[in-house]
């Protein structure tokens, strides 16, 4: 029966590595007032008669901090791709120069550092909660496993203490990237 848990362990740091790439992802969608492809990924246009991610009907470019340009590869969806854009809440105003969207992104105020700052945490959060909850599953799985007489309580107990090891890794994790965005925020 313990190698059976053994494995599940695994399935569970998988599990909580998940939640810290969606919240990497998450990060990454948050405008510090540097330019970021990335920036750019949640946005999706009409295109086709579908919903389309941006980079998948135009190359996104750096070409400095603080500009980001779409080059549109069909030149009928410049149009949509530019709608898209400014209704995407970023607070970036399109420039269009043929198929190219030119995208300054401008200044951060000290007000929106701060409103960024509390968003970055409302993620962090929502990642502690689902690290936690996989905790719960794990936790569950133990009591069952014991329950089911398959484990004694010295292993109950040391599975216990490795999930929750496995829980305190990952949300100390969360709150050095946590720490870590939220200085990048506030930088001026």
């Amino acid at each position: 029966m313990s190698d059976e848990i053994e494995v599940d362990l695994d399935d569970l740091e998988r599990r909580m590595d998940g939640a810290m790439t969606a919240l990497r992802s998450e990060f990454a969608s948050l405008r510090t007032g540097r330019a970021a492809a990335s920036m750019l990924d949640p946005i999706m246009v009409d295109a086709y008669g579908a919903k389309t991610p941006l980079n998948q009907i135009g190359t996104v470019n750096v070409p400095e901090p603080r500009m980001l340009t779409v080059n549109i590869w069909d030149k009928s969806m410049v149009q949509a791709a530019e709608k898209a854009i400014r209704e995407s809440g970023l607070g970036i105003n399109p420039q269009l120069n043929g198929t190219i969207i030119m995208l300054p992104i401008p200044e951060l105020n000290e007000e929106r550092r701060k409103e960024l700052t509390r968003v970055a945490a409302q993620y962090a959060e929502s990642a502690r909660v689902a690290v936690r909850n996989v905790r719960h599953h794990g936790m569950d799985q133990l009591k069952r496993a014991k329950a089911a007489g398959g484990m004694s309580d010295d292993d109950h107990k040391m599975w216990h203490d490795e999930i929750q090891e496995l829980t305190d890794k990952h949300v100390a994790h969360v709150d050095k990237s946590l720490e870590a965005k939220q200085e990048e925020i506030m930088q001026v």
